[in-house]
């Protein structure tokens, strides 16, 4: 089953998330498997992520790939823990 993750990342910057991208796409093979859509929106406190995953499990081995890239650079997560909710239905224009 599809979910949707809402991240809020306080105090990242673009420029922060730009370097995370750029490490995550020079990995090998393709750590954003099962992702179907990802969207950035910068707020006044950082960054709110909002991903879509083909399931729950996809979404969990992104994660056990994309925490020690980001803490190889630096970043440490502040904020809530991610919503998860799961989706009735999606669909693509």
């Amino acid at each position: 089953m599809a979910v949707l993750a809402k991240v809020e990342l306080a105090g990242m910057t673009t420029d922060q998330y730009d370097a995370l991208n750029e490490k995550l796409q020079a990995l090998p093979g393709n750590p954003f498997e099962g992702c179907l859509s990802h969207v950035c929106v910068p707020t006044d406190s950082g960054l709110v992520i909002y991903d879509l995953w083909e399931s729950e499990q996809a979404m969990e081995k992104f994660a056990g790939i994309v925490r020690p890239t980001a803490q190889g650079l630096g970043l440490v997560p502040q904020g809530a823990p991610p919503e998860i909710h799961p989706v009735h239905a999606f669909w693509t224009p």
